[in-house]
């Protein structure tokens, strides 16, 4: 199997993982919305927030940095002298970070979750095992073993589903749905602990390069902190001055716009290890080859899913949520999904700032635009409420995105043509017209627009020719790879 076939069966693969993953998010979204009062979702959203930003502050940007190194390594003693260094700064830093947590639950359960403390408790325990979680598939992910990944993701929804929707149904409420969540941590952090154990084994750390790892890690988490800001923050400040309740309406319609999000997931998990070892190899070629592609098909997919999810916001969040939420949350979609747009195209680009090791660039980018979001969230949603969160989101991105397009232009130049985009937004707007006219409501009605939709989207990008030869032969050879 050649290196591009082994790449778009990858991509295939991990993709249909992020698919369930996102379908998890759509299908939780009717069971808690329809079953817990709109302050008990905006506490849940909150809870989901933090579990995302914790992680990546507290290990120093250590499971990222297996990503990049990892790859390379070939000698099991230098793979096990890795691994347990960086493991120890990492456990180390979780235990540390629980006990922060735990110290300032209160106050956390005052600001975020209306007072609940047993809530906010259970957070810690949470957060413990996200953490280590966050690390073992990053292992996963560093040695390309994508069948464990996906496996691992695929339980994990199915945990999700079933945990969470048993506990909420049985009238435990918000409670019973955190302490599910607790539940399928602690089996996740089992399975993970004893998979990644035996791969790679035992051995006592010398700490060899662990100023190169942290080097290389550190300037990771500003970064990381700021694009939390940028991708979340906006639910505490509509928290903070409108109460969970506006949490509550706007999360969903943030859900549904996120689903663009989607598409560029499985690259970014997967180039960072495929590229680093193009790279280090100095095959420069394949790197520009992967990158080009990637961008293109990105923008093929994710445009017209940006046109559609922002037309059919209403009829979706109506069937997804509850009318009330529909109503005072539909207009986020679209912003929302044009900056998911905009994070795709931002995503594969830095790839060419981290194979030059120049993290902390971005690092910066995502800290000016994360003071950026913040100070206009403060400005904008007391007087034009949870859209005003939604515009500044887009600005962000958009920053974001068009700055590292011009620090990676200068590094490794690669193929971003603006006729496939061109020729996408055409088809997108063609393709819409469908839907302004015929409104359709209703589940059934809503697949059948979309199927019709995508069909009129595909015919017209064949027909402008989108796809070259080599391409579509490419497509072919892969369908029928065996």
């Amino acid at each position: 199997m050649t290196q591009s076939h082994l790449f778009a069966h990858r991509v295939g693969l991990v993709g249909l993982t992020q698919l369930a993953v996102g379908l998890q998010g759509l299908i939780l979204l009717p069971i808690l919305t329809k079953n817990l009062s709109i302050e008990n979702y905006g506490i849940w959203a909150q809870i989901m927030v933090t579990i995302g930003i914790v992680p990546q502050i507290a290990l120093f940007g250590l499971p990222y940095t297996m990503v990049r190194y990892i790859p390379a390594i070939e000698k099991k003693d230098d793979l096990q002298e890795t691994f347990y260094s960086i493991f120890s700064i990492v456990i180390s830093s979780t235990i540390f970070s629980s006990i922060i947590l735990y110290l300032f639950s209160e106050k956390i359960a005052n600001v975020l979750f209306e007072g609940n403390l047993l809530v906010a408790q259970i957070l810690v325990v949470i957060v413990f095992f996200e953490c280590l979680i966050l690390f073992f598939i990053n292992y996963l992910r560093a040695k390309q073993y994508i069948k464990k990944y996906s496996t691992i993701m695929l339980a994990k929804t199915l945990l999700m589903i079933s945990t969470i929707g048993y506990f909420v149904f049985s009238g435990y409420g918000i409670t019973g749905a955190v302490y599910g969540l607790l539940l399928i941590d602690v089996v996740l952090f089992l399975i993970l602990t004893i998979l990644v154990y035996n791969d790679v084994g035992f051995a006592v750390p010398h700490f060899h390069n662990m100023k190169e790892y942290l080097n290389f890690g550190i300037p990771t988490v500003p970064g990381n902190l700021s694009s939390w800001v940028v991708n979340s923050s906006d639910r505490y400040v509509i928290g903070i001055l409108l109460g969970a309740s506006s949490v509550g309406y706007y999360s969903p319609g943030y859900s549904l716009g996120g689903i663009v999000r989607m598409f560029v997931s499985p690259l970014t998990f997967l180039l960072p290890s495929i590229l680093s070892e193009n790279y280090d190899k100095k095959q420069i070629e394949n790197v520009k080859h992967i990158l080009g592609y990637s961008f293109k098909y990105f923008m093929i997919i994710a445009i017209p899913a940006t046109f559609g999810l922002s037309i059919l916001s209403k009829p979706l969040l109506t069937i997804l949520s509850t009318p009330e939420i529909a109503e005072k949350g539909y207009l986020v979609t679209p912003f929302v999904a044009v900056s998911m747009l905009l994070f795709g195209a931002y995503a594969i680009t830095v790839q060419i700032i981290i194979l030059e090791k120049q993290t902390h660039i971005g690092g910066k980018i995502w800290i000016i635009a994360a003071i950026f979001n913040l100070v206009l969230n403060f400005l904008l949603v007391p007087y034009i409420g949870i859209i005003g969160a939604a515009f500044t989101t887009l600005l962000a991105f958009g920053f974001s995105f068009i700055i590292a397009f011009i620090y990676s232009s200068k590094m490794l130049p690669f193929d971003m043509s603006l006729r496939p985009i061109l020729k996408s937004l055409f088809s997108s707007s063609v393709m819409a017209i469908p839907i302004i006219l015929y409104e359709p409501t209703g589940l059934y009605n809503i697949l059948l627009i979309i199927a019709l939709c995508a069909a009129i989207y595909f015919v017209l990008m064949y027909a402008l020719k989108t796809f070259m030869d080599e391409e579509i032969l490419f497509f072919k050879s892969l369908i029928h790879h065996r």
